[in-house]
């Protein structure tokens, strides 16, 4: 291999949990190509065990919805500052973008400026909304790494010839070796989010749901897994004394989904993660009222979920807003919970998921895109 891109440094930016993740198996496939590749940037606690050094945490980004960005604005801006003096000072060969498309956006700007090839790994979901973006990534972005099947044709259509490397999810969780986990009889998980917002709207209602379980089915038992970089601090003030919930670190989550009956979940990545594991999930989202109109204005897709939008019907039931209460939710887990016949037709729709969202491997052949492109790069200079 050329000694100038064993000497590469490659800036990756990931801006919440789900991204730290992904963000770690890239930097596990760079380094597997190349031992002396340096990967720096924002990311999390998974970036780096895999070696990453992180310059900037994605703590300092875990905000949801517009009004909630807008009220922390000058927060914000001052890590756009500081994250633009740090690439001026750093100067790396290239910067791998992990969705997060809000803050994104004004990080390709920066390497536009600065003269940095930009890669987006994990498309930003311009086909649900804001579709204009795809004339920004066509400017700012030489190359846009898709993981889910139907983006790929969705670019084209808008005149952007992206790369389909598959979900790095497939990589993530080990589904050969949780298949033969046998499932918990009344096991209920709760999986409350990793972001503040998420935690505070969210879990006070999935406790209610709880309560409410338990008065029509006594012998179910809950178990709370943290998300990764979540205390166990910053979730006990919502758990009541009179419930028992057992909270579990996220080390094991996998495990532990696959033994789940039925999962109350935050709308995000881990819905992906539970489907594939083949556990009903009741997905719940709550935003600001002014967040959820702008969105509901301008979001040209029928679900939110990732399992409903590939499968391309609602596996999971989707509680928004108002809808995404104690009684709601506890509901459609129950449901699935005192009917066998309802459990088995869920299980049978979650069957066709992991055939469709593609083989082991996208980070590698994200990374084999990547530096091929910086050699193509390379050579013409």
């Amino acid at each position: 291999m050329n000694k100038a891109i064993k000497a590469r440094r490659i800036w990756i930016n990931a801006g919440e949990v789900s991204g730290d993740l992904h963000g770690a198996l890239l930097v596990r496939a760079l380094k597997k190509r190349d031992e002396r590749l340096h990967c720096l940037g924002m990311g999390g606690p998974a970036m780096a065990e895999a070696g990453f050094s992180e310059q900037f945490n994605i703590s300092e980004l875990s905000l949801v919805g517009l009004t909630e960005v807008l009220a922390h604005l000058p927060r914000v801006l001052g890590l756009m500052r500081r994250l633009y003096l740090c690439l001026k000072k750093e100067r790396p060969d290239a910067i791998v973008l992990i969705d997060s498309p809000d803050f994104n956006f004004f990080v390709a700007r920066m390497a536009r400026r600065l003269g940095i090839p930009v890669y987006y790994y994990i498309c930003p979901q311009v086909w649900a909304w804001r579709t204009g973006r795809v004339n920004f990534l066509k400017k700012f972005v030489r190359r846009v790494l898709c993981i889910l099947p139907f983006e790929k044709p969705f670019l084209a259509r808008h005149g952007l010839e992206a790369d389909y490397v598959g979900h790095p999810l497939m990589d993530q969780v080990p589904l050969d070796e949780l298949s033969d986990i046998e499932r918990i009889k009344g096991r209920v998980g709760i999986l409350p989010g990793s972001r503040t917002r998420e935690i505070e709207t969210l879990l006070p209602e999935f406790v209610d749901a709880a309560r409410r379980i338990a008065e029509r089915l006594p012998e179910v038992s809950f178990s709370l897994v943290r998300a990764p970089g979540v205390s166990e601090a910053k979730l006990a003030p919502y758990l009541p004394d009179d419930l028992p919930i057992e909270i579990l670190p996220p080390e094991d989550r996998y495990r532990f989904m696959r033994q789940c009956e039925t999962i109350l979940a935050a709308s995000g990545t881990v819905t992906l993660e539970t489907a594939l594991l083949g556990t009903p999930t009741v997905v719940a989202y709550k935003v600001s009222p002014l967040s959820y109109r702008i969105g509901k204005a301008v979001v040209k897709v029928e679900f939110i979920s990732l399992p409903n939008l590939i499968l391309g019907e609602e596996a999971f039931p989707e509680l928004l807003q108002e809808e995404a209460c104690g009684e709601a939710i506890a509901d459609k887990a129950l449901a699935w919970l005192t009917d066998e016949s309802a459990m088995v037709a869920v299980h049978a729709r979650l069957e066709r998921l992991a055939d469709m969202v593609g083989k082991p491997g996208a980070p590698d052949r994200a990374v084999e895109i990547i530096l091929k492109d910086l050699e193509s790069i390379a050579a013409m200079k």
